[in-house]
């Protein structure tokens, strides 16, 4: 079963290895450029492991930041995990010693994976999550050792570079959409940042437009229940 369960829990982290590989290496890259090298690259990737928030911590750290306005911003740009996290309560319930990993490796990624069906048939279903958050870290650590040292070895133009987190979040929206048929908490979701973008602007939008979603979802979730009117 283990055997399986490792070799199942590896495909369906494939498509997360191709992201993940090329965003850490842009990571890297703008790391490299910044003047931290590969020791630096490997203790955010492995302690830190949140993706825009790395490219974020890259402008902090090269700009001695403190530490309020480093935690603010962390929050702000984290934010989301508080919300989305709060649906795999009752999926990670009974984990046992995979749960704090399960916790902290929860990225859009790995919840985009584990939140949208069950674990293959014939699995250790605790084990296999566990490992498909595994890998998805190994995943990035590697990625962002990689463009590290290329940084070094490469130079070249980074400008542009930090667009790779948004095209990836755009590609998880999108398969998002295209194997769930309830696409109400989506819409609500870009209405309730839409909204906020307006009316606060894009440089503070991003806690009321949390606050609004959280705020929409929990309105919206009597009727996703399945048996209350949800479209499964």
């Amino acid at each position: 079963m283990k055997r399986e369960t490792v070799k199942q829990a590896f495909i369906t982290s494939i498509p997360v290895m191709a992201g993940y590989l090329v965003l850490g290496i842009g990571f890297g890259i703008l790391l490299r450029d910044a003047g931290y090298g590969v020791p630096w690259a490997f203790c955010m990737s492995l302690l830190i492991y949140g993706g825009s928030m790395q490219y974020v911590g890259v402008g902090l750290i090269a700009g001695a930041a403190s530490v309020l306005t480093t935690a603010l911003t962390t929050l702000m740009v984290n934010a989301r995990h508080l919300f989305y996290s709060i649906s795999m309560i009752g999926r990670y319930k009974d984990a046992g010693a995979y749960k704090p990993y399960l916790i902290f490796g929860l990225t859009d990624e790995t919840y985009s994976l584990l939140s949208t069906g069950e674990a293959p048939a014939g699995v250790d279903v605790n084990l296999y999550r566990f490992l498909v958050t595994l890998f998805n870290h190994c995943y990035w650590i590697i990625g962002g050792i990689l463009g590290n040292l290329l940084g070094e070895v490469l130079p070249f133009s980074s400008e542009g570079v930090d667009f790779s987190m948004t095209a990836l979040f755009i590609t998880a929206l999108v398969e998002q959409w295209l194997t769930v048929k309830e696409h109400r908490p989506v819409l609500a979701g870009l209405g309730c940042t839409l909204l906020s973008l307006l009316i606060f602007g894009p440089e503070k939008f991003l806690i009321p437009a949390m606050l609004l979603i959280a705020l929409a979802l929990t309105l919206l979730r009597p009727s996703l229940e399945p048996g209350k009117g949800a479209v499964k």
